[in-house]
């Protein structure tokens, strides 16, 4: 008796799976009390190969996340109008005049060095993207991030030494803790400093970050596939 020929796999559909991550985000905003218009996916297409993201912009995705600037400029460059890119990576002062040049929201301000040299750039491009706080919830050393309790001191410096204006904060939290606290105190220290939007949630726990608040949801592998 010889064994059957095995079936392959069936391929990934990105764009399938965009349509499901939408309803879920939908469903959680609806069980929440919350309109499901107020929060928005993020495709994060760092790192993944060009089938896929091309996948998921044809089928009407048009805000992006990428963790390096000249990845993203690789990328994106050549088919940047009607598009928002979002940097959602580290950023290196020394890259920060190509990210203020190329960025319509950068999420990952964390320290008052990158502050100046942001407001500084945006000063000389005429260019200000949209900035989002990254806070560094658990306290990682390994991670970037302000530290909770210098929060709000960072977001007065920022307003009043730099004159930066913050639309909203960003958190990543720790692998194998309950997300939830961590979703909790950065809404918690939006909400003190007169903030509304909140960068939370990946595959893994987008679903909670939108009870908690987040307007703005962060998808890789489940929008994309394993890579």
């Amino acid at each position: 008796m010889t064994d059957a020929p095995s079936r392959p796999a069936p391929a990934f559909d990105a764009a399938q799976a965009r349509a499901a991550i939408l309803e879920r985000i939908a469903a959680a905003a609806r069980a929440a009390g919350r309109d499901p218009a107020s929060v928005g996916l993020t495709a994060v297409s760092k790192l993944q190969p060009e089938e896929p993201v091309a996948a998921v912009l044809a089928a009407g995705q048009r805000v992006f996340g990428e963790n390096r600037v000249r990845e993203a400029m690789s990328r994106w460059g050549h088919r940047r109008e009607g598009l928002e890119l979002r940097l959602i990576g580290p950023l290196q002062t020394n890259k920060a005049r190509e990210a203020v040049g190329f960025f319509d929201v950068i999420e990952t301000l964390d320290r008052p060095k990158l502050a100046e040299t942001l407001a500084r750039e945006a000063q000389r491009l005429g260019r200000q993207p949209r900035l989002y706080i990254e806070i560094n919830t658990g306290e990682e050393p390994q991670k970037a991030g302000a530290a909770p309790r210098e929060a709000d001191a960072f977001i007065a410096t920022c307003r009043g030494e730099f004159g930066l204006e913050i639309e909203g904060l960003m958190c990543i939290p720790p692998n194998g803790e309950p997300p939830g606290p961590h979703f909790a105190l950065t809404a918690k220290i939006a909400a003190r400093n007169g903030l509304d939007r909140l960068s939370m949630g990946m595959s893994a726990d987008f679903e909670t970050a939108i009870r908690f608040g987040a307007t703005s949801v962060r998808v890789g592998t489940a929008l994309f596939g394993a890579r």
